[in-house]
């Protein structure tokens, strides 16, 4: 008899299980019968309990939590997620690595993917960013080929430093983000100890149809701290999730961590007036020139009850925007308005938004037909509106929440950066502040990344840090040549007898 005090196992159709010990057979020593189908169920269910792993940004770790707004913006955006100071969001948050498999270690060198799902009244609004202002390309036509050279050899199926290097040294615009991802910020202690920023340029628009272009950040109230590939080194040794522990154990045991979200409005004419391009990815807008705004603290201070549910499922997208906020000319935006939607409906299914990770807390009301897992009702208690228009009182569009209409405007061309030095000025400046030890460690690090580099690459990506600063180039020249010296094979009388030989 089964134990009444506990719930009776079933299978997936509801059917109470008679034994999960052993499998049907023609007699004790007899063969299995294929009529034992929950044998047969539980194979084919473990067959497919995996789905596809983000070809970008595999490895992450994620949390619940609450957006509060702590400062009046509604002169910049008439999105009602700002709309009163107190006001608090749902919100769900993920945070990854972007190279690294799903399997991968948690504090390797690489850029953190910073992202944001803000359940508001209006439908989701996501905040899809890394823990860099910039990143290394500008124009998403070259982030396949970026990604190629991030990911394994076709041949060797291990990760080329020589591609990497080829690829940013054909590319000088990725100085910039090459020159964070190899300093101290390049590993940092965990997510709670690290900002984030939405990294491409935004719009906002208020009431009176008024448009900002704006940068978003998210400053972490924790202090900044980071790994030196040493103490990485150490750490991966012993744990390969010590990101997921952090966070976990933090909010676990009542440490909730927060971060400020802050804005840089600019007015929408100064976009024609500043000497670089504001819809460029690899580039900061000065905060002399754009100051930080504070809108409002996040605090992640919950737990997924599911990993794979919450986390695994989740689907972020710059795609998803309510009105007050909207795109930019930003190039990178543009291609990942399609990409990341796109991707969640390969890798998850054509419903993906309907799942309990991404569906909105709003009111939902659309025309989405059937397809792959259709798990849910779409008619809203009305099956004879399903197109539109319709006499049937089904939902309709609302004029009165469009974006304003853009100013900029040119001849369709596939243009290029006219400035041939504008991508050095911003890395120059960032080299230039660094301080001294700081500065060997940048060298150091480069230099332990170029090493396995053929000679070739390293001197085309030495003449891109020669345009950032002298000093830049002779201080990685100079590491890798103490590298090279370390590694050489010590020169003995025995070693020069045998040569002799």
């Amino acid at each position: 008899m089964a134990d009444q005090s506990r719930p009776r196992l079933t299978t997936t159709a509801g059917a109470p299980v008679p034994s999960n010990n052993t499998s049907q057979t023609a007699g004790p020593r007899g063969p299995v019968l294929l009529q034992d189908y929950q044998l047969i169920e539980k194979l084919a269910h473990q067959n497919r309990e995996r789905i596809p792993e983000r070809v970008v940004h595999a490895k992450g770790w994620g949390a619940f939590g609450t957006f509060t707004v702590t400062n009046d913006i509604t002169h910049i955006s008439a999105a009602k997620v700002f709309d009163t100071v107190g006001k608090k969001t749902e919100v769900l948050t993920r945070f990854s690595t972007v190279a690294g498999e799903l399997g991968a270690a948690d504090a390797e060198r690489d850029v953190r993917g910073f992202s944001v799902k803000l359940y508001t009244e209006e439908g989701n609004w996501d905040v899809v960013g890394n823990n860099t202002p910039i990143f290394f390309i500008r124009d998403g036509i070259k982030f396949p080929d970026f990604i190629r050279t991030q990911k394994r050899h076709p041949k060797t199926n291990l990760r080329s430093p020589e591609a990497m290097f080829d690829f940013w040294s054909a590319h000088p615009e990725s100085v910039h983000q090459v020159t964070i991802l190899m300093s101290d910020r390049g590993i940092p202690v965990n997510p709670m100890h690290m900002h984030g920023y939405g990294s491409h340029t935004f719009s906002m628009w208020n009431k009176d149809g008024v448009r900002h272009w704006v940068k978003f950040h998210w400053r972490s109230q924790q202090p900044i701290r980071n790994y030196t590939n040493a103490e990485a080194e150490a750490l991966i040794g012993k744990t390969r999730e010590s990101y997921q522990e952090d966070l976990y154990n933090a909010i676990d045991g009542g440490n909730f961590p927060k971060w400020t979200l802050c804005i840089q409005a600019m007015p929408e004419e100064d976009a024609e007036r500043v000497p670089y391009n504001p819809f460029d990815l690899t580039k900061v807008w000065p905060h002399d020139d754009y100051p930080l705004i504070e809108v409002g603290v996040m605090e992640l201070n919950r737990n997924p009850e599911n990993y794979f549910m919450f986390i695994e499922n989740a689907a972020f997208s710059p795609s998803n925007v309510v009105p007050g906020i909207g795109f930019s000319p930003d190039k990178m935006l543009q291609a990942r308005i399609f990409s990341y939607a796109d991707a969640h409906r390969y890798r998850l299914g054509t419903h993906y938004e309907a799942l309990p990770a991404n569906a909105p807390k709003a009111p939902l009301h659309h025309y989405h037909k059937d397809g792959a897992m259709r798990f849910f009702t779409n008619d809203f208690g009305n099956p004879d509106a399903y197109y539109e228009p319709n006499q049937h009182g089904g939902p309709v569009a609302d004029p009165g929440v469009q974006e304003p209409p853009l100013k900029i405007s040119g001849d369709a061309d596939r243009y290029v950066q006219p400035d041939a030095d504008a991508d050095y000025v911003q890395p120059r400046a960032l080299f230039n502040l660094l301080p001294a030890d700081e500065k060997a460690r940048l060298f150091d690090n480069m230099a332990s990344a170029m090493g396995p580099c053929s000679a070739n690459v390293k001197e085309r990506w030495l003449a891109v840090l020669r345009r950032v600063h002298t000093d830049y180039e002779a201080g990685v020249r100079s590491a890798l040549a103490a590298a090279d010296d370390v590694n050489a094979i010590p020169v003995t009388e025995a070693t020069q007898t045998q040569a002799a030989e």
